[in-house]
């Protein structure tokens, strides 16, 4: 009976990779994520180099590494996390992380990486979290981020990123969270993110976008789950159409600091949970619906730098709320 159990808690820990003791054999890291670890270690900045000691990366705890059981060999893990952020990291984006083909979460925000997000990112396809904010980064958004299926929370915010927003971003069935804001982004918001059913938060603000609303909203039900909606400091022209009340939880409306135009429709407070709006420095005119001063949740409405009929007032104390302040929320 002892043998039995003895023989049955051995197969336990190895199953669940839980460390053994020194007659068992310990878990090994994947020889592919070894090789990546050493050409990631060889090009990256002293503090990480001196952060990683020892041969084993997973027994050694490395710091920001994170491993996982492989999930069809037993005795062997694979890393599924690397976050290493605010180290100083400079230079260009290191290819050897795009072999670690196990990562769920890739972590190098306020770092100094500079030149292109690699294309072979799109290899990485079991990414749920890509944080790559605040470095900086050149060149486009590469298309290939929308093969990653998995992936819910992308920020590529405060960089020097240029060209369009890659329509591809649209495939991304499992997204939640889109920050783009505080780049050199231009063109049009495709309208292929609107099917994004469960993207909340989606941030473009302060960057050289242009086109309407009702362009960004021009398929029927789309963007579903939506509930912040940051396109501030852009170019934006046209009116509020009255079909933004059809994204039923909105809750941060941000249109400051564009070119849109004439009055705001009284559907828009029918937003059952709409909190914030900010119309501030664009071109409406016309009268405030009485229907916005009566919501029962609208805590802040900022109407300055327009062309509203005298007598329109904002609602509450108005303190202008940062990017910042969003990524704080989850």
């Amino acid at each position: 009976m002892a043998n039995y159990c003895r023989t049955m808690l051995w197969t336990l820990m190895i199953i669940l990779c839980v460390p053994p003791p020194r007659a068992l054999v310990n878990c090994k890291l994947l020889k592919r994520d070894v090789k990546a670890l050493n050409e990631i270690q060889s090009c990256l900045g002293w503090k990480v180099v001196y952060a990683w000691v020892g041969d084993d990366p997973c027994g050694d705890q490395w710091a920001g590494i994170t491993c996982s059981p492989h999930p069809s060999l037993p005795n062997y893990q694979v890393v599924s996390q690397l976050e290493l952020y605010g180290v100083s990291i400079a230079g260009h984006f290191p290819m050897a992380v795009t072999n670690l083909l196990d990562l769920t979460k890739l972590d190098l925000h306020g770092n100094k990486l500079v030149g292109a997000i690699p294309p072979q990112i799109g290899r990485l396809k079991k990414l749920r979290t890509l944080n790559l904010r605040w470095n900086k980064l050149q060149d486009s958004i590469p298309p290939e981020i929308g093969e990653l299926k998995e992936l819910r929370n992308l920020y590529l915010s405060f960089n020097n990123l240029k060209g369009p927003i890659p329509k591809e971003l649209g495939n991304l069935p499992e997204l939640r969270y889109l920050y783009l804001h505080e780049n050199r982004l231009a063109g049009h918001i495709p309208s292929e993110l609107g099917n994004l059913r469960h993207l909340r938060h989606l941030d473009v603000s302060n960057n050289r976008l242009v086109g309407t609303i009702r362009e960004l909203i021009r398929t029927e039900g789309c963007f579903l789950s939506l509930r912040y909606l940051y396109i501030n400091h852009n170019y934006f022209t046209g009116g509020v159409p009255s079909q933004l009340a059809n994204l039923q939880n909105l809750e941060i409306v941000y249109l400051s600091h564009n070119k849109i135009s004439g009055p705001i429709p009284a559907e828009l407070a029918s937003l059952p949970r709409l909190t914030y709006l900010f119309l501030e420095h664009n071109s409406f005119s016309g009268r405030i619906p009485d229907a916005f001063y009566e919501h029962p949740h609208l805590k802040e409405m900022y109407i300055k730098g327009n062309r509203f009929h005298s007598g329109a007032t904002p609602i509450g104390v108005h303190r202008t709320m940062e990017v910042s302040d969003t990524e704080l929320l989850f």
